[in-house]
């Protein structure tokens, strides 16, 4: 997946704006980022890429960049 697509998707998981999010967007700074976020990001990431992650692996990255590594990792 294309890091831009993964943006778009982002923004569409965690219900905000994708215009004006890039790939160094610190994520936890968007309004409405919240602890249910966190478990919608991890809902994403299994049905997105097959991934199972953790609060923990989220709390290490900062931007939408780090999210979007960790996803194609």
């Amino acid at each position: 997946m294309e890091l831009q697509k993964f943006i778009e998707q982002f923004a569409e998981a965690i219900e905000v704006e994708v215009e004006g999010l890039s790939d160094e967007t610190i994520f936890r700074n968007l309004e409405g980022w919240s602890s249910l976020s966190v478990m919608i990001l991890i809902a994403f990431f299994d049905e997105e890429f097959e991934k199972e992650i953790g609060d923990s692996e989220i709390r290490s990255c900062i931007t939408i960049k780090d999210l979007y590594n960790l996803a194609i990792a």
